[in-house]
């Protein structure tokens, strides 16, 4: 592991610190590109125009006919947390808007696979509803779309994936990332696609007459379901995607949200007044995605929906323990997944392994619904590609892989299937995803030649740079930093993917170190000359008396007394 420190650009700290930003903050907003205070505004006045995004007029126009017209509307989401928080937005927010029929449906990860397929085009079709909608999928869906116009409905398709070859004949697309599209924040995610969708529908009823800016439907109820789709999907937190959270956020500490997220909040041992994009991406997103995966993601959607509070909590302990099992199953699966890895080592000359540079690995044991996950783990340990299989549950599919993959930076997957699906045709099935994550179906016979293929393209893609693990911080921490009330200060800032949480380096002294839990390293350090307490989760192995260490700032409650302590990423050894 490489620790490498950010470059803060003097001026722009010094501008930021004298139109009266902490210091802290100031050194941490300008190494993240931050130039000036306006830039800080979360205000809603500074959301990008719904008019930018395009299509969300003319989808505006085709809501607000429907709703007119009395249409039945069904909306086909996806099972992770961005596209149930995604129908979540579009079910309340079509209905504060007028919309009288309106329902969902949510394709089974294991039966129906990915998005808007002919069959689920077919089954939105026999349930009498007029006009489709999808959030979170669909810009790939080609043949779903087809069937969906023969059997006589009209189409919406609103997403933020990447799109194919083909767009979908959909009567209107709304997704930033497709061609002609000037919408700035093109990391946007689904749930945020659809809300643009309700704001231009709100302003194109407006135009109507259907009601003023005084007596219009408050749709910044929604920004707390906004909030937690955007950083679950672990989208890029650009100046929009940031304002869009931290307008959520603000909601929850207000205590101004579904009771659904209430629930939630209390399942997970959370306070919600005191909300962080942390509980969002590893205490409620988890919980939710965990209906996806091993469940229905009904039980999600419902739990974001209802408004009564002792539904929402039973569903809310319903999806915890599915996290418990999912947390289970996953405990197993990592363990014969990096054994799996290993056998794919060889040695060098020197003694020393020798990595791939991109791994696959497959077991028949293996359960397709936590693959991502289990990718994302190999992903971190050994800082390669990695894609991990699982025998498809899905009828007459029993000879098909589900592939799911987590990259590094550097290295495009999507791209990468792409390119391998041109070199070695008839290997892919089907594929698709982001820069960081994708999926795809292959044949077992053909599962080799994949895994062969993906590491080529990543030994001819990514040099030794590339697959060293790079860890980038802020530097050394002041030790008059060293506040509670200053680490309660940086939580509730907005940070996530592209906008990453303040992670510290320097060298440190270790004073003692213990195991704790069998699997997490406890430390005793000294921090210029300061005591402070540490922690290691998920490492074993000892540190040198001296080490430079990468940490985040926590603040730990002992006897109700709270301290300073670290949590530490890395270290150079």
């Amino acid at each position: 592991m490489k620790i490498v420190a950010r470059a803060i650009p003097p001026r722009s700290a010094w501008a930021l610190e004298q139109a009266g930003i902490h210091p802290l903050l100031a050194r941490l907003y300008a190494a993240r590109g931050v130039h000036t205070r306006e830039e800080l505004d979360d205000g809603l006045a500074r959301l990008l125009a719904p008019d930018a995004l395009r299509g969300a007029r003319e989808a505006a126009v085709l809501l607000a006919d429907a709703i007119r017209d009395h249409k039945r509307l069904c909306i086909v989401a996806d099972y992770d947390c961005d596209g149930a928080t995604a129908c979540a937005v579009a079910l309340r927010g079509l209905r504060l808007l007028g919309a009288r029929h309106v329902s969902y449906l949510v394709p089974d990860r294991v039966v129906d696979g990915y998005g808007l397929t002919p069959p689920i085009a077919e089954r939105v079709a026999d349930t009498g509803a007029d006009m489709l909608i999808t959030v979170d999928n669909g810009i790939a869906s080609v043949e779903g779309v087809a069937a969906a116009k023969a059997r006589g409905l009209a189409v919406l398709v609103t997403d933020h994936h990447l799109p194919g070859p083909a767009l979908p004949a959909a009567d209107v697309l709304v997704n930033p990332n497709q061609p002609e599209c000037g919408f700035d924040s093109k990391c946007i995610a689904g749930v945020g696609v659809m809300f643009y969708v309700l704001l231009a529908l709100r302003s194109e009823l407006r135009a109507r007459g259907v009601f003023d800016i005084a007596t219009q439907p408050k749709l910044d109820a929604l920004l707390p379901l906004v909030a937690l789709g955007t950083v679950a999907d672990v989208v890029k937190l650009d100046a929009n995607n940031r304002r869009l959270v931290a307008q959520g956020l603000r909601r929850i500490r207000a205590g101004a949200m579904p009771v659904g997220l209430s629930a939630l909040f209390k399942a997970a041992g959370r306070h919600a007044l005191a909300a962080t994009t942390f509980d969002f991406g590893f205490a409620l997103g988890p919980r939710i995605n965990a209906a996806g995966r091993l469940a229905d993601m009904t039980l999600g959607i419902e739990c974001l929906v209802t408004d009564d509070s002792a539904r929402a909590e039973e569903l809310a302990r319903l999806l915890d323990g599915i996290n418990r099992e999912r947390r289970d199953i996953e405990g197993g699966m990592r363990e014969q997944a990096l054994l799996l890895a290993e056998s794919l080592f060889e040695m060098n000359g020197d003694g020393s392994e020798a990595i791939p540079a991109a791994i696959s690995v497959f077991d028949p044991d293996f359960h397709e619904g936590v693959v991502g996950i289990v990718a994302s783990r190999i992903k971190d340990r050994y800082h390669r590609p990695a894609f991990v299989f699982a025998a498809s549950g899905a009828p007459g599919k029993e000879h098909e892989l589900k592939g799911s993959g987590r990259s590094i930076p550097g290295f495009h997957l999507r791209d990468a299937l792409d390119l391998v699906a041109k070199r070695h045709p008839g290997v892919l099935l089907r594929f698709g995803g982001h820069a960081m994550a994708a999926g795809c179906t292959v044949a077992r016979e053909h599962f080799e030649t994949f895994e062969r293929a993906l590491a080529q393209v990543a030994a001819e893609w990514l040099d030794a740079a590339a697959l060293t693990r790079r860890l980038d911080t802020d530097g050394p921490l002041a030790p008059e930093y060293l506040r509670v009330d200053l680490v309660d200060t940086l939580h509730r800032e907005v940070w996530g993917q592209g906008f990453a949480p303040p992670t510290f380096s320097e060298e440190v002294e270790v004073v003692s170190q213990r195991l704790v839990g069998e699997k997490h390293l406890a430390l005793k350090l000294r921090h210029q000359g300061r005591p402070v307490d540490g922690i290691w989760f998920g490492h074993t192995e000892p540190l040198p008396p001296r080490v430079v260490i990468a940490f985040r700032l926590d603040a730990d409650e002992w006897q109700g007394v709270r301290r300073v302590r670290f949590l530490v990423e890395g270290a150079e050894v």
